[in-house]
Formats: C-alpha cells, sequence, structure tokens
C-alpha cells in the first residue's frame, strides 16, 4: 500500500476500468470525486510533529493540503491524524539526514515546510548533519521535485561568523537553502512560548521545586513569539507574492531580559522566590557537567547563545510585513502557568 493516499486515486483519474477497456465500474459521481482528490494539494512538513509543527499541520490541513508529516517519529505524527480528516493529515517516515527518505517525502508536494532544528548534539557533528547539510538537502530536493512554494524555519541570531555551533549552522542552513531554492522563504523566529512551551513552563517549574530561582545571563533580552503566530507566518509564506527570497525575523510585541521573564514567571505563578545570579564559572562548570546528560538542561554551545540579545534587528521584515499583529506573552501565558500556582488552577476555579 502506497504510504501517500492521494496516489492512489490514480486509476480513477485516467479512468481505467477494472472490466470493460474504456469504461469506469466507479460511475460519474464517484469518478468527479476522485478527480478532486487527486487534485487536492500536497504539503511536507519535516519536523511537524514537533511543536510549532503541530500548529502548522493543523493549519494546512484547515487550508485543504494533504499534509504529510515527516520525520523519524511517525508515531508521534500519527497522533495529529484527528487534525484533518480521514486521511488528509499523513505521518511519513523521514530523516533530513537520508536523502532517499527526504526525496520520498517531497516527491509531488507543492509546498515544503522544513522546521527540524535542534538545541544539542547527541553526537558530536550533528548540528552541522541537521542544520545545515539537512536543510541544503531539503531545499535541494524540494527543487528538483517541482514543489512550488519552500518555507524554512531557522532561528533569530543565526550567524556564519558565530563562535556557536547552533546559530553558525542556523546560517549556513539559510545559505544552503537560499542556494538550491532561490524563492524559499527564511523565518527566525524569536524564543517561541505557547502552553506547551519549554522556555515559560520550564522557568514555572523550576519556581515550584526550588526556593530560589537562579538567574543566568539575566540583562540578556528575548522577545518571545507566540506559537500561533509562527505558523500563521508560515502560512503567509506559502500564500503571499510578496514573500519570495526574503527573510523574516517573528518576535512578539515586548522584549524582555532574562531577569523580566523570571520575575513574570513569579508573579504569575504566584511565588515568592530571591532571584540570585549565579556566577559565570559556576554555571560554566554545570554546563560541561550538564552535556554527559542524555537531555542537557544546558551546554557551553547554548551559554554562548546566552552571551548575545535575542531580539528583532532593526529594520527587520516581521510578522507586521506578514499581515499578522503579534500576540502579547500577557495575553496567553497567564492562563497556562496557573497550574504552577501553589494548590494549582483546580484551587482558585474552586475559591
Amino acid at each position: 500500500m502506497t504510504p501517500f493516499p492521494v496516489d492512489s486515486q490514480s486509476d480513477l483519474v485516467a479512468g481505467r476500468s477494472l472490466g470493460a477497456p474504456g469504461a469506469s465500474p466507479y460511475g460519474p459521481a464517484r469518478m468527479a470525486m476522485g478527480c478532486r482528490m487527486v487534485a487536492r494539494r500536497v504539503a511536507t512538513v519535516f519536523g511537524g510533529a514537533g511543536f510549532i509543527g503541530r500548529h502548522a499541520v493543523q493549519r494546512l490541513a484547515k487550508a485543504g493540503f494533504i499534509v504529510r508529516v515527516a520525520g523519524r517519529d511517525t508515531e508521534k505524527a500519527g497522533k495529529l491524524r484527528t487534525l484533518g480528516g480521514v486521511g488528509q493529515v499523513v505521518p511519513v517516515s523521514a530523516s533530513v539526514t537520508d536523502e532517499a527518505s527526504v526525496a520520498r517525502a517531497v516527491a509531488g508536494a507543492e509546498v515544503v515546510v522544513n522546521l527540524v532544528g535542534i538545541l544539542f548534539e547527541r553526537k558530536a557533528g550533528d548540528f552541522d548533519r541537521i542544520q545545515a547539510e539537512g536543510a541544503g538537502r531539503v531545499a535541494r530536493l524540494a527543487a528538483a521535485a517541482g514543489a512550488r512554494r519552500l518555507v524554512h524555519v531557522s532561528a533569530i541570531g543565526a550567524d556564519a561568523g558565530s563562535a556557536s555551533d547552533y546559530a553558525r549552522t542556523k546560517a549556513e542552513g539559510e545559505a544552503a537553502v537560499l542556494a538550491a531554492f532561490p524563492t524559499a522563504t527564511i523565518l527566525r523566529p524569536s524564543v517561541v512560548f505557547g502552553p506547551e512551551d519549554q522556555f515559560f513552563n520550564r522557568f514555572a517549574g523550576l519556581a515550584a521545586m526550588l526556593p530560589v530561582m537562579p538567574v543566568v545571563a539575566g540583562e540578556t533580552r528575548f522577545q518571545p513569539v507566540y506559537v500561533g503566530d509562527v505558523a500563521d507566518a508560515v502560512m503567509a509564506a506559502i500564500t503571499r507574492d510578496d514573500v519570495a527570497g526574503r527573510v523574516f525575523e517573528l518576535g512578539g510585541p515586548r522584549a524582555m531580559t532574562m531577569r523580566d521573564v523570571l520575575e513574570f514567571v513569579l508573579e504569575h505563578t504566584r511565588r515568592r522566590r530571591i532571584l540570585v545570579r549565579l556566577p559565570e564559572r559556576l554555571v560554566a562548570f554545570q554546563a560541561r557537567i550538564g552535556e554527559m546528560l542524555p537531555s542537557p538542561p544546558l551546554t557551553r554551545d547554548q551559554l554562548i547563545l546566552l552571551g548575545q540579545d535575542n531580539v528583532v534587528a532593526e529594520g527587520a521584515a516581521g510578522l507586521a510585513a506578514l499581515g499578522i499583529e503579534a500576540k502579547a506573552v500577557e495575553a496567553i501565558v497567564p492562563a497556562y502557568l496557573a497550574r504552577f500556582r501553589p494548590g494549582g488552577s483546580r484551587r482558585e476555579a474552586t475559591a
């Protein structure tokens, strides 16, 4: 059975019959339905089962696309089937490091979206393999497959000259994408927030456990952007005619220092904690030790990133240029931090 059910209707489109030559056993109504199914557009989303991906897949399905959710974890991707109609959201096994699987995933796709990225390496060289080479591979094979649109999600701070391997390979990936697919659209979000984020939720969890709040890079600024706005930006990059070959930096309406973020979390979780600035040498030592863990809480490469602001560059095209009004942290985050309050959100609801 083909992994792409849209192709299973080819006999209907060609009018081939299982009986007499030149006749179809399906009848005009069934034939018309088959033609409509084949005519439906296909979008392939690499990393579609992730935080941003789930929102992008939902919007693509609502827009009528057959959505291939391409990734290594097809079981996780399979849980997204409910975001569309029967057979509309299709898990596809693929890795951006594997040529053949990428080629299969993009075959016949009108739109390709690449959301794949990593925050730390499990093996030396993963940043290069996934964020630089993998990004170029997706773009090259999407172009070869005849895709009409390619949206590549990178990150604010992408810099080929950065001492951070994360930032360096993000920039190299962007360059590889535009070299292979010159009309691709690059989206660079700041820190992305939403109910399932690993930013505000992470600090709220720490506030619930620790007697004090450790502060690392307290003056570094971020411009948190809502996950729904990023997904809307993906859709705008697919549908608008003024985005070809352009780079957009995505940030929310407010820039916050790390100290601001921690104070905001404490306020909305109703926790009283003293903010304690950690010595740089101690943080560097903890990062080195943490890298030995399967999922390190902090790495030395991330410390380099924390040394510079993560905000939209002055004069850069952003959400407004895509027709999107950025949603504020204050409008969304307090609702999902309520569960971290003493007694949880249930206590407040019964008060």
